[in-house]
């Protein structure tokens, strides 16, 4: 669920409850008022009728008269009236249960109490229900005076209905929900109104924060107003400055060293070439410490080599030249040549043929094979095989394997496994070179351990790798450009295309 419908659904559940809460009191204060008017209508009414038509004294056998006059008088439309005899008691008022028995005779219906039985200035009333339907019960002697105990005196009971009452109270229930009803549409209509208000600064910031994840640092948002989501807007561009400025402080520095490097390599490269040639012929001449000059010397100028080759690949200066290569003598060319053919078991296809660069193969296969046979032991075997999209070979020992904590990072420039060593073998950017090698090919190289023990180094190559993946390298600054400039546009059309 998104935060505009959540806000909404907020908005509207408190205008409804605030609404449901005021039709409940607004039902109940018309209730009361409107069945009070009418019960105490009916009493007057009734007891002015009685006043009229009993007379102070009535002489003896005047009473069934004087009662039937009484209940002619009562009965009108929406009101029934009857009598019925209970023996005195010395009270002015009839009991609960005559009444009730009386009413449920008459009507030949249970009757249902809503209010508890009242009296009023010697009228007694409650309102009852009786198939459904609501009725204002009245009962009141029909004559004045006291009567012995046990002698019978007539109580006239009045059954007013309140089914007028009812229909009004429907229809105010009615309306009530109505008025309900348009309240929450209002609600809901003003609710995404004013969602749409407050969310759409930031769906233009999320769009800016997604733009600056992408390496957009140039972007930028409207600032508008003084409330918080202005402030935040703020904060937003101050971040983006800040962020804009210190990547492209640390680029600089990043381009200056590689540059540094590269051309610290080249200048090294031409001096360390006669320097190899000499200590060569010395080492043939003299004794150990000359031969360690030579060694010592062999491997500086593989190190320049290796950053020559690494500052190519950071300049995006490195190509393909492909060629249609014999998967199994390209292997064993480059083992043939170091002199590992004996100590490496190969196992593949002969007739593999792939599209590829043989140079930048024999690095890969001579820096995964070298790092195996220097940190594992043997036996050490090269398998490779056909796929449907390419070639797959793998390079595995028998040795201690990779340490776990190394394994994310052993394609990483100058990580070596014996670090702690003051000098070890190799120069720590043989994996990193044969990691960007497989890359320009568009392929993939990883590293596990076997269960059995040891390291494995997986390469996959495509069948047919795309002659221009280096002229895609070349332009990826102007992709980027290209990137931040929609970017951008995209940012301020919304913000134009927005109303505010």
């Amino acid at each position: 669920m998104g935060l505009r419908t959540r806000l909404a659904a907020a908005f509207v559940a408190v205008a409804l409850t605030a609404a449901l809460l005021a039709s409940g009191i607004s039902y109940v204060l018309v209730r009361r008022a409107l069945l009070e008017r009418v019960q105490d209508t009916e009493i007057t009414e009734v007891r002015q009728t009685v006043v009229r038509y009993v007379p102070v004294t009535t002489p003896p056998g005047a009473e069934g008269v004087v009662v039937e006059q009484l209940l002619g008088a009562l009965r009108t439309s929406g009101r029934r009236a009857w009598a019925t005899d209970i023996p005195g008691d010395q009270s002015d008022g009839p009991p609960d249960d005559r009444v009730r028995a009386s009413a449920e005779a008459t009507l030949r219906a249970p009757v249902s109490v809503d209010f508890s039985y009242r009296a009023l200035h010697g009228t007694v009333f409650q309102r009852v229900r009786v198939r459904g339907h609501a009725y204002l019960l009245i009962g009141m002697l029909a004559t004045p005076g006291r009567k012995a105990w046990g002698e019978s005196r007539p109580l006239l009971l009045v059954a007013v209905s309140l089914r007028r009452e009812e229909q009004e109270l429907a229809w105010f229930t009615r309306a009530l929900l109505i008025a309900d009803g348009l309240a929450v549409l209002v609600a809901l209509a003003t609710a995404l109104a004013a969602t749409r208000g407050v969310l759409r600064p930031v769906r233009v910031l999320g769009r800016a924060a997604h733009a600056l994840g992408e390496g957009d640092f140039s972007t930028r948002i409207g600032e508008r107003g003084r409330d918080e989501l202005s402030d935040l807007a703020r904060t937003f561009n101050r971040t983006a400055e800040q962020l804009e400025r210190m990547v492209g402080e640390l680029r600089a520095k990043d381009a200056a060293s590689r540059r540094f490097v590269a051309d610290v390599s080249h200048e090294l490269r031409t001096p360390l070439t006669s320097m190899v040639a000499l200590t060569d012929v010395l080492a043939e001449e003299g004794g150990e410490s000359a031969r360690l000059v030579a060694a010592e010397t062999r491997r500086l100028g593989d190190l320049v080599g290796h950053l020559i080759e690494i500052s190519r690949f950071d300049a995006g200066a490195a190509a393909l030249v492909l060629d249609d290569v014999v998967f199994a003598e390209a292997v064993a060319g480059t083992l043939g040549a170091r002199g590992w053919t004996g100590e490496v078991a190969v196992d593949g296809p002969a007739d593999l043929v792939v599209r590829l660069d043989p140079r930048r193969l024999d690095v890969i296969v001579a820096n995964l094979v070298g790092n195996a046979l220097r940190h594992g032991r043997p036996p050490v075997t090269l398998e490779f095989r056909r796929e449907a999209d390419g070639v797959e070979m793998s390079v595995a020992d028998a040795g201690p394997g990779v340490p776990e904590d190394l394994l994310p990072l052993v394609f990483n420039r100058f990580v070596k496994a014996e670090a702690a060593r003051s000098r070890s073998d190799g120069s720590g950017l043989g994996l990193s070179i044969a990691l960007e090698n497989a890359g320009l090919h568009g392929g993939m190289l990883a590293v596990g351990n076997r269960p059995e023990g040891g390291a494995v180094f997986t390469l996959w190559l495509p069948s047919a790798p795309q002659e221009d993946d280096d002229q895609e390298r070349r332009t990826d600054a102007e992709h980027a450009a290209n990137q931040h400039a929609a970017n951008q546009h995209a940012v301020n059309q919304h913000e134009e295309d927005e109303p505010s």
